[in-house]
């Protein structure tokens, strides 16, 4: 892909107020002039209205955190597909490892919301990696593949609409970080998989997350299979998102 194919995408986990979203958003929109990779903010479900407001017709895209494994009814709390495209929804993040650890999201459960977000028009953004005892174990690439196929499985052919995002659980808000050369040994071992199931995984982009900073983004989006990244802290400070939003627009 070409520099400017990059994506970039916030995820602000549960942060946020109405009263701290305006100016961060207006923040990084002010500073996007010379950006032109393409970016969005995954935002907690009460801001998508929002955002969706202060976002429309502007160059960041607006996602949201989850999204329900089923089209509608009985499930209290939930917020399905359909709901989300309400708000002009572009990208939804699914299987978060946040979500596998406190919520008991399961491969299965994963591949149903990727496949819920895909019928409604939005790109589910995939989330595969492995624990610490996983990669000590020597496991990483069975535990990633394990977890990519069950969406594969699931979605078949629409599979090459979809977006990887690889979070190394271990580097998730504690500071280390996957090197360039692990990122792009787990990136490469994605692509040969979608490649396998799809003619078109060019058109996927995966994304490394994992504690990507303004410091680190040059060298890790400088990798072969490195096409973007799902970014967590630094993507609630404008100065520190528009950083990196320009690192992927090199």
């Amino acid at each position: 892909m070409g520099m400017s194919g990059k994506l970039m995408v916030g995820n602000w986990k549960m942060n946020g107020s109405l009263a701290a979203n305006a100016p961060l958003l207006s923040d990084i929109l002010n500073g996007m002039g010379d950006v032109n990779c393409r970016a969005a903010v995954c935002v907690p479900a009460p801001y998508l209205a929002q955002a969706q407001n202060l976002l429309a017709g502007s160059a960041l895209d607006v996602g949201a955190q989850d999204v329900s494994a089923h089209e509608s009814g009985a499930y209290t709390g939930d917020v399905s597909a359909a709901m989300l495209r309400d708000f002009a929804v572009r990208f939804a993040i699914v299987g978060h490892s946040e979500r596998r650890q406190y919520h008991g999201e399961t491969d299965a459960v994963v591949a149903h919301k990727a496949q819920r977000a895909l019928a409604a028009g939005i790109t589910p953004i995939v989330c595969v990696g492995e624990s610490l005892a996983e990669r000590e174990a020597g496991q990483t690439e069975a535990v990633v593949k394990r977890q990519l196929a069950a969406v594969i499985h699931t979605n078949g052919h629409c599979i090459s609409e979809i977006v990887v995002a690889y979070e190394p659980v271990w580097a998730i808000g504690t500071g280390l970080t996957a090197t360039p050369e692990q990122a792009q040994g787990v990136h490469a071992v994605l692509r040969a998989q979608l490649q396998a199931a799809t003619a078109h995984a060019d058109r996927v982009s995966i994304l490394y997350g994992g504690s990507m900073n303004a410091a680190n983004a040059v060298v890790l989006l400088a990798q072969p299979d490195v096409d973007g990244g799902l970014i967590g802290g630094a993507s609630l400070k404008a100065s520190d998102f528009l950083s990196m939003l320009k690192a992927a627009s090199r």
